[in-house]
């Protein structure tokens, strides 16, 4: 009898420095992947603002697009001339120069 509280004692130890072990490695392992984690998003965030003007002048040329498509009262022509005007419309012109 003495000899199976000796034994479960021992398995009582083990077991409880296995868990304190085990318990140490998953917390390092969480704190790695979420420091892991922040620098990809500090990664990604130093082009956004570059991004985000492109973005933002995209939505206003689409925002004319779609007036131009559904309100029919106004003049095509001029709104169209306003929009080959647009900075970005240099390019398209000159490749409609070389045609």
């Amino acid at each position: 009898m003495d000899e199976l509280i000796v034994i479960f004692t021992f398995i009582l130890i083990i077991s409880s420095v296995a868990l304190g072990v085990g318990s140490y490695i998953h917390k390092n392992h969480i704190r790695h992947e979420e420091r892991k984690a922040e620098l990809e998003r500090e990664k990604s965030g130093a082009g956004s603002t570059k991004s985000d003007a492109k973005i933002a002048r995209l939505e206003d040329r689409v925002r004319v697009l779609e007036r131009l498509a559904t309100d029919r009262k106004q003049d095509l022509a001029d709104q169209i001339e306003d929009l080959r005007r647009l900075p970005d419309a240099d390019l398209t012109q000159s490749l409609r120069d070389k045609a």
